[in-house]
């Protein structure tokens, strides 16, 4: 798959709970998205999952979101529909993302000015 060159890779990351079974296989649980960087939209996203489905949810709560401004509706998204042990770990995963993509996309719009 191809991205604009306007888009940027970003990974926000979290400790599963030692309940999840995801912790079984993964130390850390980790959220990445492909962002357009001028709209702010989530083109594309994975994550590390057990099951395929989990990760194939999880995008389609994620993909055509706003990072910049629309988290706290990805989060109540998420509180609504994903009822995953993984649940807490994916939003701290996504604010630590939101927070990453926040940092880079400022250093990128300082460099361009």
């Amino acid at each position: 798959m191809e991205y604009a060159p306007s888009t940027v890779f970003i990974t926000g990351q979290a400790k599963p709970s030692k309940e999840d079974a995801i912790s079984s296989v993964y130390n850390v649980f980790f959220v990445s998205f492909i962002v357009d960087i001028e709209t702010d939209i989530i083109a594309d996203a994975t994550c590390n999952s057990v099951r395929n489905m989990t990760q194939d949810f999880i995008r389609s709560l994620l993909v055509g979101q706003n990072l910049a401004t629309g988290i706290d509706a990805m989060v109540q998204d998420i509180q609504h529909r994903f009822f995953g042990l993984v649940q807490k770990t994916l939003i701290v995963a996504l604010k630590d993302a939101h927070n990453r993509y926040m940092m880079v996309k400022k250093n990128i719009i300082q460099q361009n000015n």
